[in-house]
């Protein structure tokens, strides 16, 4: 099957949308063998999301959520199928290029943290800027307009441990947009939070989602916060399912 037909056969793109999707995963299928059996956690799944598109994922825990994340973020190899990056296909790239990808063009979110503690927030957002090879001034800059943007501006020097459980979040989500990605993708970044902290860190991430153009792949057990998102996907029997 060409490019054009797996394309079409995704969900279609909104007229106001780019004609082609950022991300498209074509025919996902992942296999976890366990002693003699085999557990198919995804089946020929298909999903496509475009630039400024927020997709939630929304399925139990053991549905595939985090592996479908994987596989979106390179991070993982399916079975089968094909992940298109702006219509490239990724499995004819080198470990280098796909490295490259992931480094450069996405951003990751986990449900906890994982902010480094000997650091300040500003110097967490800076560490990721300076290993692409950013000046220390420069990665300062845009750190700093970052966090600004979060609602962080008078928290740049804290470090994690002085942060609440939505600050370190705001600083986590900046940290993965801080080399500008094309695809964020968040596995359940507000599962450690109450609800009223969940939903403002959520909603400062949909903001800058939406002023920063970003195709995003959101996991969530929160249905109050998928229904504010642009589209809401489950995990059916490892196949993708569009939900009204």
């Amino acid at each position: 099957m060409d490019d054009k037909t797996a394309i079409s056969e995704a969900t279609a793109a909104p007229a106001a949308e780019e004609a082609r999707p950022y991300i498209l995963l074509h025919a996902i299928s992942r296999q976890f063998h366990q002693g003699d059996s085999t557990l198919d956690v995804l089946k020929s799944a298909e999903l496509a999301v475009w630039p400024g598109q927020s997709v939630a994922l929304v399925a139990p825990s053991g549905a595939g959520k985090s592996t479908l994340l994987h596989i979106a973020g390179l991070l993982e190899e399916p079975d089968d199928g094909e992940v298109y990056i702006e219509g490239v296909a990724t499995s004819r790239l080198s470990d280098l290029e796909r490295t490259r990808i992931r480094r450069t063009s996405i951003g990751f979110v986990y449900q906890f943290h994982h902010l480094l503690p000997e650091f300040s927030a500003l110097e967490n957002v800076m560490l990721p800027q300076m290993i692409r090879g950013l000046s220390r001034r420069q990665a300062e800059a845009r750190a700093a307009e970052l966090l600004a943007y979060l609602g962080l501006k008078e928290r740049l020097t804290h470090r994690p441990a002085e942060l609440s459980g939505g600050e370190q979040q705001r600083v986590a989500i900046a940290r993965a947009v801080a080399n500008a990605p094309r695809l964020l993708l968040a596995d359940e970044p507000t599962g450690n939070l109450d609800v009223h902290t969940a939903e403002h860190v959520f909603g400062t991430m949909s903001e800058l989602v939406r002023a920063s153009g970003l195709a995003a792949i959101i996991a969530t057990h929160n249905l109050d916060i998928a229904a504010k998102m642009d589209r809401r996907v489950t995990l059916r029997d490892g196949a993708v399912i569009e939900l009204t």
